[in-house]
């Protein structure tokens, strides 16, 4: 399989499904098997932890898979990549809500935590959710 830019990166592979209630609920999905090619074309690892607050649409959790597993070959930095990864579902699937937090493996001893919320305001969100306001215990409940 040919190694490919972030550039090629394929949002049409998402699918967005009726979301089946009007009432206000959340869905959490964690990919525990998250990997792509960084810089320097080593492969990555990483824990992705969505938190989803639907409106009109849902993931279909196949289509996700499939989004995810493009994203093996490829090379691009873990801070493009979240980045990237947030705004395509939030084009596709234009949620309430949208939290992203990506657990990187170590690489060298040192670990990284990304986290993107639309409920930021400089995200363009109100801040209405306050349970995104750091927590040092969590950091440990999701590794």
């Amino acid at each position: 399989m040919a190694v490919k830019t972030y550039e090629e990166i394929d949002a049409s592979i998402l699918v967005a499904l009726p979301n089946p209630s009007q009432q206000a609920y959340e869905i959490n999905i964690k990919i525990p098997e998250f990997t792509f090619l960084g810089v320097q074309e080593q492969p990555d690892f990483a824990t992705i932890y969505l938190t989803f607050y639907p409106k009109d649409k849902i993931i279909e959790l196949k289509a996700l898979k499939l989004y995810v597993y493009q994203l093996r070959n490829i090379v691009v930095s873990y801070e493009r990549l979240i980045n990237i990864f947030y705004d395509h579902l939030m084009q596709v699937y234009k949620p309430d809500r949208l939290r992203v937090v990506m657990n990187c493996n170590p690489r060298g001893g040192i670990s990284s935590r990304l986290t993107i919320d639309s409920d930021w305001k400089s995200r363009g969100g109100e801040e209405r959710y306050k349970d995104w306001m750091p927590d040092v215990d969590e950091w440990q409940r999701l590794e």
